[in-house]
């Protein structure tokens, strides 16, 4: 299934495979049990098949998006959403898949969650889909690098992303010596 997007979104190859390998391991430094683990694992491995209804030229667009444009993109979770739930998974990785730009604020989508209305398999997935993305390039912008990525998230702990989740996230990086794999 991740394929499928790889297939419509060249420019993001692996982005779901590394956010899947992050997530996993903040999930693991978080002790959850090996259940939860291996679900976020696989919602993050397809965290963004909902981009297969999204026009490719879109996706692979260089500079800013319009409106109408990111509108499209972001609509994107829900389509994600709505292929996994009809599929034979744990209810949590179709949730997970739905709430991914969710933001403790509420400003996320696609439906505005705030704080505990999100699982916590989404904030996770969250804080590891930011980090990778700005720590790659994208069409629009070249790669920002893990320390904007890790300012980012350190910036809005609490705010935007959930406190636990970008605690663990930045001692991975910075006293576990994680890093992507290429």
């Amino acid at each position: 299934m991740a394929k499928i997007v790889e297939i419509r979104d060249p420019y993001t190859s692996g982005h779901q495979q590394k956010v899947a390998d992050l997530a996993t391991a903040i999930a693991r430094e978080m002790k959850l049990d090996d259940a939860r683990i291996d679900h976020i694992r696989m919602a993050a491995v397809i965290h963004d098949i909902g981009k297969m209804y999204v026009p490719s030229d879109i996706l692979s667009k260089p500079g800013r998006l319009s409106e109408i444009e990111f509108s499209l993109i972001k609509t994107h979770s829900q389509s994600g959403y709505d292929i996994v739930k009809s599929m034979d998974f744990p209810c949590s990785m179709a949730q997970a898949v739905l709430q991914h730009h969710e933001r403790l604020d509420g400003s996320g989508y696609p439906n505005g969650l705030k704080g505990e209305d999100t699982l916590l398999e989404a904030k996770i997935l969250t804080v590891a889909d930011v980090v990778e993305a700005m720590a790659s390039n994208r069409p629009y912008r070249p790669a920002l690098g893990i320390d904007k990525a890790l300012e980012e998230i350190s910036n809005n702990r609490g705010r935007l992303y959930e406190a636990d989740v970008v605690d663990t996230c930045v001692k991975l990086f910075k006293e576990k010596g994680y890093k992507f794999e290429e």
